[in-house]
């Protein structure tokens, strides 16, 4: 097993997001269960989307406080509380008025897709959404019994195509997009908005990423571009803010009809309108004091990604890889080395012992995503295993 080096917070990183923190242990799906997808236990891993990050001090005291009260009997997740907070961060970090009418919860996010996959489109409908692929969304899109309708990220042509079609029901947006970082401008989505008005096609945008754009690229929330037709923002800050296992999210529906019938199916059918009280505590203390915390984190994995990049500049110029416009998912087109994806990976796994996810995981053959949320130590080890086994390869 790869083990990472010792070191103490630096001056310029008060947060200590340079200090490795053993995961091993804890349940830990990143670490404890890498064998799972790559078959081999032990590796040093850069694959799913959580950091290897203390969460942010306040959001910590924030939870020991509640503990500490002693009693964790059911709760509300309609209460201001909750709902200004998820206010006061839109008005603060997005420079857009939310409506605390229009907001809901949910387990997860997954869960909400799930539930608007319901209100918004029948079995056999068709569902777009952009190419490389978030992986949870062409398994969540089968279970419905819906039809996925891959696009390319820049295939304008090919995006109105598959919206027009007359059994195309949801534009499934992923904003910033997951796996390639990509942050859409005002006019991309803009235009997105215009097409699915035209075509009458429902859209549900995940911005599950949207508080990790890296300047100068902004993320402008989908509720700037709903004209009160059906739309949905779905969310949380469990990626942001590293709070993944409080479970919880919220969304915003834009559609008063809709979101009453959401909002049955949570309540009625599912019983889930009593929340996950950590997750709402953990909310709160994040976008209410904790954006100190994410700026600091925001800054690090910049460096961990010009990192990256410098070590691909160096060893493979012919890459020209660029990092990405949001988040910490390094996203590496690998196709001008003309390497072979099950090569490659046998050397990663193998020889290298570090587990990289395949672009063929997203429907991207011939890349690869590289999780950078961890510290740098850790980073240099993954880029440099990478470039170590391209070598190799080349």
């Amino acid at each position: 097993m790869s083990s990472l080096p010792p070191s103490g917070p630096a001056p310029d990183d008060p947060y200590g997001f340079g200090v490795p923190v053993d995961r091993h242990g804890t349940w830990c799906t990143q670490w404890d269960y890498v064998e799972d997808r790559f078959g081999v236990p032990d590796l040093l891993p850069f694959t799913i989307s959580d950091m290897d990050f203390e969460t942010a001090p306040e959001i910590m005291a924030a939870l020991r406080g509640r503990l500490d009260h002693g009693v964790l009997g059911y709760s509300r997740w309609r209460q201001d509380d909750f709902l200004s907070a998820i206010v006061h961060w839109y008005t603060t970090r997005h420079a857009t008025a939310v409506d605390p009418g229009s907001i809901v919860y949910a387990p997860s996010v997954v869960y909400q897709l799930s539930q608007l996959l319901r209100l918004w489109s029948e079995p056999g409908d068709g569902v777009v959404a952009h190419t490389p692929m978030y992986d949870a969304f062409p398994a969540t899109v089968a279970a419905h019994g819906r039809r996925l309708r891959s696009c390319p990220l820049d295939d304008w042509a090919e995006l109105e195509r598959l919206l027009a079609l007359p059994d195309t029901a949801v534009l499934l947006l992923c904003s910033p997009h997951n796996p390639t970082g990509r942050v859409w401008s005002a006019d991309e989505l803009d235009r997105m908005a215009r097409l699915c008005a035209r075509y009458g096609v429902a859209v549900i945008s995940d911005e599950i990423h949207s508080d990790l754009a890296h300047a100068p690229h902004v993320h402008r929330p989908w509720a700037l571009h709903g004209d009160g037709s059906r739309w949905a923002v779905i969310t949380s800050a469990s990626k942001s803010f590293n709070i993944p296992a409080l479970t919880g999210s919220y969304g915003i529906i834009g559609d008063p009809p809709s979101r009453d019938a959401y909002l049955r199916q949570l309540k009625e059918a599912d019983g889930l309108s009593s929340p996950a009280v950590l997750s709402l505590v953990g909310h709160i203390a994040a976008y209410r004091e904790g954006a100190p915390w994410l700026d600091s984190l925001r800054a690090y994995l910049a460096g961990n990604l010009a990192v990256v990049g410098d070590r691909l500049e160096r060893a493979f110029p012919q890459l020209g890889w660029e990092p990405p416009q949001a988040g910490y998912l390094a996203w590496i087109d690998l196709r001008p080395l003309d390497v072979d994806d099950d090569a490659l990976q046998r050397e990663l796994v193998e020889v290298e012992k570090v587990a990289i996810m395949p672009g063929a995981a997203y429907g991207s053959p011939g890349r690869v995503r590289l999780n950078v949320g961890c510290p740098r130590s850790k980073a240099e080890q993954g880029v440099d295993a990478l470039v170590r086994a391209l070598r190799r390869l080349g």
